[in-house]
Order: C-alpha cells, then sequence, then structure tokens
C-alpha cells in the first residue's frame, strides 16, 4: 500500500503524457476536418444564395442547412471523444411538413445559427491551433505547456456554441439538481431505515436481553445466588455485545479515523480489511469539508465491498485527487468487466449517494474488464 507524495506523483506523470498525446492529436487531426467543413459549406451558400433567383439555389441553401447540422454533430462527438468534454445538445424544434417549412424552422432556430457560427469560426481558430500541434511535437515544453491549455480553450469555446443556449442550460442544471436533490433524500431516508432496523434488530435486542436478565437475576439473588450469578455473567455478556454493535453503528455512521486523520488514514483502514490488494493514493493539498470526505469514504467502501463480491478482481487501485473545483474518487479493479448502472442495483446505490452532494458517478467496465468507477464530488475550499 503506497501513500504520499512520490505515489502520486508516480500516478500523476501517466496522466499529464495522456492529456498532453490528447491534445496534441485533436489540435492536428481536427484541422483536415475543419477544411472540409468550412469549404464545402462555404461553397454551397455561395452557390445557393446566388442562383437564389431561378429558384435552384432552395434546394441548395436547403441542403446547406442539414449539412451545417450534421458537420455540428460531428464536431460534438468528435470533442467529446478526443478531449472528454461532455456538449449536451441542444433541443431542436419539430420540424414542419414539408422541405419548405423544415427550412424555416432550422433558419428560425438559434441553434441553426450557432452552429454555423462555430463552423466557420473553427476554420480560422483551427489554423493557430494546428501551428501549436506542429510546434508541439518538436517542442516538447510546448507540447507540456501549450498545447493542453489550447485545447482546453477549445472544448470551452465548443461547449459554449454547440451546446444549448444559456437559459436552456440553466434549465437543465436546474433540473439536474433538482433530481440530485430528490435521489438524495431517498438515499438520505433509505441510511435513516438502515440505522433504524440495524438498532432495533441489534443493540436494542441486546439492552433488552440485559435489562431481562437482570430483573431475573435481582429475583434469585436472596434464594438463588448461583442462578443470580449466571444471569449476571450473560447480562454482562449480552452488555458487551451491544457496546460492540453500537461502536459499529457509530463507525458506519461517520467513522472516528476519518474525523481525527482525515481521508488518506481512513481509506487506507479500508484498504487493510479489504480481501484483495488495494493501492491507495490521495493527492489533496487540504482537507475538503466533511461532507465530501464522508461520501468519498463510503463510496470507496462500498464499491470494494461490490467488487469483492462480483468483479472476481486480484487487486484494486483507488485514487483522490482535486480537479477543477471537485474532488474525484476513482476505483479501478482488474476484475471480470461488465458493471452496469441499472435502477435498484449497488451501482445506483453508490450514484444516489453521491447525489446527496450533487455529485455524479460514471461506470466504464468492457466486458473482461478493467473497470473504473469515477465520482466528481463538487467542493469549495
Amino acid at each position: 500500500m503506497r501513500t504520499g507524495t512520490e505515489a502520486g506523483a508516480e500516478h500523476g506523470r501517466p496522466r499529464r503524457a495522456l492529456a498532453v498525446a490528447r491534445s496534441l492529436a485533436f489540435l492536428i487531426l481536427s484541422f483536415p476536418l475543419r477544411i472540409v467543413e468550412f469549404v464545402v459549406v462555404v461553397a454551397l451558400a455561395v452557390v445557393g444564395i446566388a442562383t437564389t433567383v431561378v429558384w435552384v439555389g432552395i434546394p441548395v441553401l436547403l441542403a446547406t442547412t442539414e449539412l451545417v447540422r450534421v458537420c455540428a454533430d460531428l464536431e460534438r462527438r468528435w470533442v467529446r471523444t478526443a478531449l472528454g468534454v461532455e456538449i449536451i445538445s441542444p433541443t431542436r424544434e419539430t420540424p414542419g411538413q414539408g422541405p419548405l417549412r423544415r427550412w424555416r424552422t432550422r433558419l428560425t432556430e438559434p441553434t441553426t445559427w450557432r452552429d454555423l457560427g462555430y463552423v466557420l469560426l473553427a476554420f480560422p481558430v483551427g489554423i493557430v491551433e494546428f501551428a501549436v500541434g506542429l510546434v508541439g511535437v518538436v517542442l516538447l515544453p510546448v507540447a507540456l505547456w501549450v498545447a493542453p491549455s489550447v485545447a482546453w480553450m477549445h472544448g470551452r469555446l465548443a461547449a459554449t456554441l454547440l451546446g444549448p443556449p444559456r437559459a436552456r442550460r440553466a434549465e437543465a442544471e436546474a433540473s439536474r439538481l433538482q433530481a440530485s436533490r430528490a435521489r438524495g433524500v431517498d438515499a438520505a431516508e433509505a441510511e435513516r431505515r438502515r440505522i433504524e432496523r440495524d438498532l432495533h434488530d441489534g443493540a436494542q435486542q441486546r439492552l433488552v436481553s440485559v435489562a431481562m436478565s437482570l430483573g431475573r437475576a435481582r429475583s434469585k439473588f436472596t434464594d438463588d445466588p448461583d442462578s443470580s450469578r449466571a444471569l449476571l455473567d450473560e447480562a454482562h455478556a449480552d452488555a458487551k455485545k451491544a457496546v460492540s454493535e453500537l461502536r459499529d453503528l457509530a463507525r458506519g455512521i461517520y467513522p472516528a479515523v476519518l474525523t481525527d486523520r482525515g481521508l488518506d488514514a481512513a481509506l487506507s483502514a479500508q484498504a487493510a480489511t479489504a480481501p484483495i490488494p488495494v493501492d491507495i493514493v490521495v493527492e489533496l493539498p487540504d482537507r475538503p469539508p466533511a461532507a465530501v470526505e464522508s461520501t468519498a469514504y463510503f463510496l470507496v467502501g462500498e464499491a470494494l465491498t461490490n467488487l469483492a463480491k462480483h468483479a472476481d478482481a486480484t487487486e484494486a487501485r483507488v485514487r483522490v485527487w482535486r480537479e477543477q473545483g471537485s474532488v474525484v474518487v476513482e476505483v479501478t479493479d482488474d476484475g471480470v468487466g461488465g458493471a452496469r448502472l441499472r435502477p435498484g442495483g449497488g451501482l445506483a446505490g453508490l450514484a444516489d449517494r453521491a447525489a446527496t452532494i450533487d455529485g455524479t458517478l460514471s461506470v466504464v467496465s468492457p466486458v473482461g474488464g478493467p473497470t473504473v468507477l469515477r465520482a466528481d464530488l463538487p467542493c469549495t475550499w
């Protein structure tokens, strides 16, 4: 088990190298695509406008409008694949019947003009990006520092123009937060019922048994001291078991090691009890808020329990780091894969726990493995 700066640097280098490689690939490979899109769209638009007076230009412009939509959809997928920037596809209006009505609907949509603006702007921007990508192949400092920044800025540009308008993004975010709050309430209610059930079936029954044994011992204290002594021993044993169950229950609510020593020590304690070797790497400059710490702790604990039961894994790795205003928790195992987020399943429960603090959970688990579970937990220090 490794923790600390040395392990964090060891795992940070491959991640940085992957980010640089993805950025350079995006900047270089995007340029041919941008040339084709720009030339074809501009040529069709010019031909369509020039021939509108003889009605030939109408179908040409109609085709140009559809081509802009196709190019924008292609760019969304490309940016998502190459940069990992998730761009929500904007909601389009239902077109009318017939080609002319459909065209009129498309022309009156703000999304169409935003798509066109991106296609036209991406070409001159792509020239600069292509030059940066070529220089980055030769000069290492450019590759390490400039190329990822340029790729990041392009991702922001694509998200702004190719995503839904700001008002719709706000509506989508409000809907997501509302759903997240509802799932958080459900998760909290399920946790309350679990605690109530554990108290009723465990410690409460033990304490009732202690009370009954003490009552019987008191009634026999004078006439049958030997039986009274046996009943006291039984009550003492039940009291110790009740204390142990209450301690376990309290640890399940919020472990003392997490409060006293932080997430690194708490996750290391979890890994020590796991049935398979678990590598722990925590790279946090400061301790996050208690809600984030506890959510990360229980996410890892439940994830390790799930993979021990179902993944048939021989080893696992847990990494926690800070990224753009979030604490990212990633659990990787070398098991059989095939894990999915299904309603009512164990992974859905993890997603609900993350949702209690507006976090999100994603799972990548191809058949044959490996499985990568990632939780993004919003955090402000």
